[in-house]
């Protein structure tokens, strides 16, 4: 399992042995620099420092390690190579080089989307995509400190709820902005400007012309690559969000910054995830005679534009759908519920799954249906989504019960329920099965139910904009900010704890940082933790 570097040093590589404290640390050192160069504007510098991380051992070990343990490690590209031992994996470290490298093309697929149609997507080769991770390395640290303050899709630190808090922090209240221009951009991914990425993406050109220009293989056939970042690589959504970045700017140079009597007038908002955005306003004829050509025409200089099937300007209202959640204001109470869109999908995978189940045991099928329904249901759990919780749940014992009977056409449906169906305390028609544990004890195997996840008010505490995950500066911010990060003792699931013992251990430290507390919330409280 060890790999000699090169002739010259005699140093040899083996991954069991590889430091990867030391490695984080190296490279954090140098990613801290570049996103110090970049505030200050010295690109040269940023230049030398990103050579020096791109030809970094650690750099590339951590790079390997990434794609190797992934999702993806076990999907290759039209090489049909994958590193799946220690020996390929130190290999892999010696290959990336940037002297004679020449990105494969990429394999394409396609996978089907929401709206009946299929999205293309590209999976590069083990290689190129560590080369992608090994550049993202220095990538990364430019794209955080340039990005827009409310962006918040594919960018460490920043989630969907984080989303989710802004949408509600500039909808919320009576005095904000009535209209939203609910936008989607066509086919992003596909038609960004190549020209546009090379003469304004702070990276080496020469590595990636190649790959914007790599071409990909469809049906045995090569095909070239014109313009657009394809979906699969590691690297395209930091170049998609670096591309979409200056938005923001843009809207406040014409209609105010932040606080100021101007925009307070306007009320132009921006909340941003991947390609998909929401831009608010004090009227209709704001957003549609001024708001809207100004992001078409930025948009433009980078080969892209609105999808006119999918961009409308809508009352708040009427509501309108993001990230899954429907925004809506039920006279004048700001009401964030789960999408019809996101609840028909679930249901749609859920049956799925059940009639691929149709010689499955019971226990199996449990296994495959719970994690769907505790990701889904931990997704929406700050929203209000209790009834439509509940209906879900009758949706999947309908599906349950016919998959049930259709197991055994010839029996009563008295017997069906007592085969598959359990009492347990004061509940009935559980979707449960008796198996064995680890210890040889008869265990009970259950379904769990979507509406048994507790609703709660909002405890994410959304990200600060500004805050940058590679400035010292907010060092401290994000440590408080882990500490207090309920979202994380939601998902782990198993006990509770008291709120006020949390205000205890983290009020000073989040006070310190200005980070506000949830309102409407008391000692007593309690939060699943």
């Amino acid at each position: 399992m060890t790999t000699k570097v090169g002739a010259a040093s005699g140093r040899k590589v083996d991954w069991r042995n590889i430091d990867w404290a030391k490695a984080h640390e190296t490279v954090r050192r140098l990613q801290v620099r570049i996103a110090e160069a970049t505030r200050q504007g010295r690109w040269n510098k940023v230049k030398a420092l990103q050579w020096l991380l791109t030809h970094s051992f650690y750099a590339k070990a951590l790079a390997v390690k990434r794609v190797t343990e992934n999702q993806g490690k076990r999907t290759p590209g039209v090489d049909g190579i994958i590193w799946s031992t220690l020996e390929s994996k130190a290999k892999a470290i010696l290959s990336l080089k940037r002297q004679g490298y020449r990105p494969m093309p990429l394999r394409r697929v396609h996978i089907p989307k929401a709206n009946g149609k299929k999205r293309p997507l590209g999976i590069p080769t083990m290689k190129d995509r560590a080369m992608q991770a090994l550049y993202l390395l220095a990538l990364e640290p430019v794209a955080e400190t340039l990005a827009d303050r409310n962006s918040y899709g594919f960018r460490p630190e920043r989630s969907t709820w984080d989303a989710f808090g802004q949408c509600y922090i500039i909808l919320g209240a009576k005095r904000m902005a009535k209209w939203v221009l609910d936008a989607d951009i066509s086919g992003c991914f596909d038609n960004i400007s190549h020209q546009w990425l090379l003469e304004n993406i702070p990276l080496d050109k020469v590595i990636l012309g190649k790959w914007l220009k790599s071409g990909f293989v469809f049906e045995k056939k090569l095909f070239p690559t014109e313009a657009g970042t394809p979906q699969g690589g590691i690297i395209s959504p930091t170049l998609a969000n670096m591309t979409l970045d200056g938005l923001e700017e843009v809207l406040e140079k014409r209609f105010g910054q932040k606080h100021s009597r101007k925009a307070y007038k306007h009320k132009v908002n921006l909340v941003r995830y991947a390609d998909d955005f929401v831009i608010t306003g004090s009227s209709k004829q704001l957003l549609e005679n001024e708001v809207k050509p100004l992001v078409e025409a930025f948009l433009a200089e980078r080969g892209l534009s609105l999808s006119a099937e999918k961009t409308r300007v809508v009352h708040i209202d009427e509501g309108f759908d993001f990230l899954g959640w429907n925004f809506r204001k039920y006279n004048g109470t700001l009401l964030i519920k789960p999408a019809k869109k996101s609840v028909k999908a679930f249901l749609r995978n859920i049956r799925q799954e059940i009639k691929g189940a149709k010689t499955a045991k019971q226990a199996d099928l449990i296994s495959r249906l719970n994690p769907i329904i505790r990701g889904w249901s931990n997704y929406h759990r700050q929203a209000v989504a209790k009834d439509i919780f509940s209906r879900a749940d009758h949706e999947i014992w309908k599906a349950l019960w016919r998959w049930a009977c259709r197991r055994h056409p010839n029996r009563s449906v008295r017997w069906v329920r007592k085969r598959y169906f359990l009492t347990l305390g004061n509940r009935n028609w559980v979707f449960g099965a008796k198996v064995k544990d680890e210890k040889g004890d008869t265990v009970v195997r259950k379904l769990i139910l979507a509406k048994d996840t507790p609703i709660r008010k909002p405890l994410h505490i959304k990200i600060k904009g500004e805050a940058n995950p590679f400035d010292p500066r907010w060092e401290a911010y994000f440590v408080q900010r882990s500490s207090f990060n309920i979202k994380s003792r939601w998902a782990s699931g198993g006990g509770r704890v008291s709120l006020g013992k949390l205000y205890r251990n983290c009020h000073q430290q989040v006070r310190s940082q200005d980070i506000p507390l949830v309102a409407g919330l008391r000692k007593g409280d309690y939060v699943e933790a």
